[in-house]
């Protein structure tokens, strides 16, 4: 098997929507709503708890930036801003990114922003599986 690769670290340059020293933007190449973008320090850092604080304030400032791209390219009604931090959290690519999802007003889902469950059609509905499972130091979870 061959090495695995970040799929953020080293991005082409053509990805690149918006950046500073330290972080970049571009889409997300699965975008919850049009003009889905990701923002990601240049270096490889697992989450946001890993980041120094020149990175946090650097993403920071590209939030606002991206705000703005996103506000005259795509007239959203508002933004969804979020960090998935550690596995249990949902975070499936290792590498720090932050989700800048634009909402728009009367999308699906009753006219809130669509979220992962709610895209394409409408909410999850069945058939879905939900587990719950016990152990001594975590008496309810859900999977």
């Amino acid at each position: 098997m061959g090495t695995l690769t970040c799929p953020f670290c080293n991005p082409p340059p053509e990805e690149i929507v918006l950046a500073n020293d330290l972080c970049y933007a571009r889409y997300d190449r699965y975008p919850v709503n049009p003009g889905h973008l990701l923002l990601i320090p240049f270096r490889h850092v697992a989450d946001f708890f890993d980041a120094t604080d020149a990175e946090l304030a650097a993403l920071l400032a590209l939030l606002r930036e991206a705000k703005t791209l996103l506000d005259g390219r795509f007239h959203p009604d508002g933004f969804n801003v979020g960090v998935n931090a550690g596995e249990a959290a949902g975070q499936t690519v290792m590498h720090l990114h932050v989700h800048v999802i634009p909402g728009y007003a009367g999308a699906e889902c009753g006219g809130q922003s669509r979220r992962r469950g709610c895209i394409r059609g409408g909410p999850l509905r069945p058939p879905f599986t939900i587990r719950f499972i016990g152990s001594p130091s975590h008496p309810l979870s859900i999977r």
